[in-house]
């Protein structure tokens, strides 16, 4: 029903920034604008009526027709003052809505023509109105109960109120509302749908400041109010929290949640992240702990839940690449290749862990990463030597202070992939003590059935090992506990012989230096003399390390005479290389000149490889006393007399005076005095050296030996077997005597030594004497 009647009026516009009017409102403005100047001079010259329309966006300094609302309020200007700078400060009250019909004129400044809204006054009630009227009167005295800024006073001043059009203009005056609500209340030109409209806004207002006053209760009770300033901060963030005003501290609770969903993650797994993210959204942004739960958060989105390099599983592929990155080991090469086969066909990577066990310097890192090439898998690398921490392994619980993830779980983290060829290096030298067991650590992790759950303690929750491939390396499996040990299968990796490290020198070593040194090949010619020169005298080791070193010794040699003496090519032989190396570091023993009495060529084996042992034995007029020196260990000890007691219980046989022991003084020395030596395979070398001498008869120089020996004269098995032949090679020996029950051992020697050397598999002394001695030594029982 229409309640208003319309007159048209041409009068001049101007549009208002960031206010409204409504009718009925007295405010005051400055007016600063040219054309807003021009406009009120009009207005003043005129009846003193002026239309006021809001602009639409409060920034345009200079609107045109689109910028502002076409409807506004009429208005009469009650009071103008001038101001400095030329501003006029206006006074104002709003009379009636004004429609614009047309724009007459834009410069100097707006004329319209209108059509004026009058409303007039409702003679009969509408119980529609009068509901409306009650029911927004309700409305804003709830909404002055929680703020403030309203006292209650203008409730009283809105109560005698009649005209419903009046009262939703002046209520609407009085609160804070957004410039697009009031340009609705001011464009709903029917009575009823502008005491709806009200309705609504008032009600959103009230959960606004039902809010507000919440949050302030729940500040009030968290602070105390001798805080104020403290107290306000807090109050403004959590207001700007609950509004969602706060945009970093949103922004990045927003940027976790997304990153932690994009995981996805195990449910149990989500759940626990989840948490600790509302936890940081709790927390004081001042607090210690925001940096502690941040730090965990990150470290749970850097891991790699779910990326893993696709594998490439070529057997072609591995044996190349492991033929291009190794010279010789073709034993260790073919059980490697038979690991990956079976890896290919079962696609599962269950099964023993390979642990490959040699002397310091023979390529097991290498071959570990050669693995990791040939299946297409990154590579990480942990070393145990001197490990005695647990919390490497599983980490430090986040109660400490500057917790962090173990070593397992930070390499997984730089790989950026759950599938790596996983190296735990030196596995042998782990160590204990009161901070834990790091051996018992890594049972888990080792162990298939387990791994897919492993939890670290600083993360608390589930990570999958188990497309891991794990490798470990050691120098020797004695000092690594059983239970480790058991989930390991072991791939012995011995020593290179001569000529495969002068293979692998010219092969691999010396262009590698050449290209870390800056050298070509013509700049640097050295001969295969001088590269045995070295191995033989200057490097004692089962590997290639120390050989390396040299090589690159003489590259800053040759590269600082090239530069020095500008000469293109720098020549090293056997003749010259003590000119770059210094003189000879090692002498290896050689096969005497003539056979000796009392002199037997043992075999040992060492970390570094096989070593040979010339055991002299010396016997004198005395009283029967065995002396042993050579810093020889407790075992070495005990097979020295277990020879002797063989000896004098076969007194007769081996033609021996049947008294030696009570007037005959007997002394042993293993030379190189000042390394200790120990083991139980000097066994027969010993006892076969007193043979020699109490029966004044020579060992043939060319044979050495290896074995213990028991009380009756049985032969037991020893290990090493491979270093100690390649270390009798070197001797120069012809014929090398081992245990019968280590024949299957003979399978890891090299052809090339094979067709070079002799070997004699013995069960009893009988037999190594025999061969021993040009000369039937053993006598007839009858004889």
């Amino acid at each position: 029903m229409k309640h208003y009647d319309i007159e048209e009026k041409t009068l001049p516009l101007i549009p208002l920034r960031g206010m409204s009017l409504f009718p009925h409102m007295v405010i005051h403005f400055d007016v600063g604008r040219e054309k807003s100047i021009n406009a009120l001079d009009k207005a003043m010259l005129d009846d003193s009526s002026i239309i006021l329309c809001t602009q639409r966006d409060a920034k345009v300094i200079e609107p045109d027709i689109d910028d502002f609302y076409h409807v506004g309020t009429v208005a009469k200007v009650k009071q103008m003052l001038k101001l400095p700078g030329g501003n006029i400060r206006v006074l104002v009250e709003g009379v009636n809505r004004g429609k614009i019909k047309n724009i007459v004129q834009e410069e100097p400044f707006f004329i319209a023509d209108i059509e004026e809204l009058i409303y007039e006054d409702l003679e009969d009630e509408n119980i529609n109105l009068e509901a409306g009227m009650r029911l927004v009167t309700n409305d804003f005295e709830e909404y002055i109960s929680y703020s403030d800024k309203i006292t209650p006073e203008i409730l009283v001043s809105i109560a005698d109120i009649e005209d419903p059009g009046r009262l939703v203009d002046i209520i609407s005056s009085y609160i804070y509302l957004k410039t697009e609500d009031n340009q609705r209340i001011l464009e709903s030109f029917d009575l009823y749908e502008r005491l709806e409209i009200l309705h609504v806004i008032l009600n959103e207002e009230i959960e606004v400041l039902k809010i507000e006053d919440k949050i302030s209760q729940r500040v009030k009770k968290q602070i105390n109010k001798v805080q104020k300033e403290y107290y306000l901060k807090e109050q403004l963030k959590a207001i700007q929290s609950e509004l969602g005003q706060d945009e970093d501290s949103v922004a990045e609770s927003e940027e976790y949640e997304e990153k932690i969903m994009k995981l996805k993650l195990p449910k149990d797994t989500r759940e626990k992240v989840l948490k600790e993210l509302d936890r940081l959204q709790k927390v004081s942004p001042h607090s210690p702990e925001t940096g502690v739960i941040r730090t965990y958060l990150d470290w749970i989105i850097d891991l790699p839940w779910n990326k893993e390099t696709k594998e490439k599983i070529d057997i072609k592929k591995s044996r190349e690449i492991l033929d291009e990155d190794h010279y010789g080991l073709e034993d260790v090469k073919e059980r490697v290749l038979e690991f990956i086969a079976i890896k290919k066909l079962t696609n599962s990577m269950k099964g023993p862990i390979i642990c490959l066990v040699g002397p310091p310097g023979v390529g097991k890192t290498s071959i570990a990463k050669s693995i990791a090439r040939s299946l297409n898998r990154k590579f990480v690398r942990m070393s145990l030597g001197g490990v005695r921490d647990e919390a490497e392994i599983r980490g430090h619980r986040r109660t400490y202070i500057g917790s962090m993830p173990g070593s397992i779980i930070n390499q997984l983290k730089k790989a950026k992939s759950k599938n790596p060829v996983f190296l735990f290096d030196e596995i042998d030298k782990l160590a204990s003590d009161y901070r834990g067991d790091p051996a018992s650590a890594l049972l888990e992790v080792l162990d298939p059935e387990q791994n897919s759950t492993f939890t670290d303690h600083y993360l608390d929750v589930p990570f999958d090992l188990s497309k891991v491939l794990f490798l470990t390396t050691a120098n020797t499996t004695s000092t690594i506990p059983a239970p480790l040990l058991d989930r390991m299968e072991v791939i012995k990796i011995s020593g290179y012989t001569e000529e495969e490290k002068l293979q692998i020198a010219l092969k691999y070593l010396l262009p590698k230096q050449l290209r870390d040194h800056g050298l070509e090949e013509e700049n640097l010619q050295l001969s295969e003399m001088a590269i045995k020169n070295i191995i033989s005298n200057y490097t004692r080791e089962a590997g290639v390390r120390n050989l390396e070193r040299y090589i690159a010794n003489i590259c800053r040699k040759a590269a600082k005479r090239i530069v020095e003496e500008d000469i293109k090519t720098v020549r090293v032989n056997k003749g010259n290389l003590s000119n770059y190396l210094g003189g000879i570091k090692y002498r290896f023993d050689t096969i005497e000149e003539t056979d000796q009495i009392g002199v037997a060529n043992g075999l040992a084996w060492t970390a570094v490889g096989g070593e040979t042992l010339s055991i002299e034995v010396n016997t004198m007029k005395g009283k029967g006393k065995v002396q042993l020196t050579g810093k020889l260990g407790d075992v070495m000890k005990e097979s020295a007399m277990a020879g002797i007691s063989y000896i004098r219980a076969n007194y007769r046989e081996l033609g021996i005076k049947p008294d030696f022991h009570k007037d005959k003084d007997i002394h042993i020395h293993v030379p190189e005095g000042s390394i200790p030596k120990d083991g139980p395979s000097a066994g027969i070398t010993i006892a076969t050296a007193v043979i020699s001498d109490l029966t004044s008869r020579p060992i043939r120089r060319e044979v050495a030996m290896t074995g213990e020996i028991t009380l009756r004269g049985r032969i037991l098995p020893v290990g090493g077997i491979k270093e100690k032949i390649l270390a009798a090679n070197r001797m120069g020996i012809e014929k090398v005597l081992i245990p019968i029950d280590n024949e299957k051992d003979l399978e890891e020697i090299p052809d090339k030594i094979k067709k070079k050397m002799e070997f004699v598999l013995v069960s009893s002394m009988e037999e190594v004497l025999e061969n021993s001695f040009k000369e039937r030594i053993l006598e007839n029982e009858d004889n």
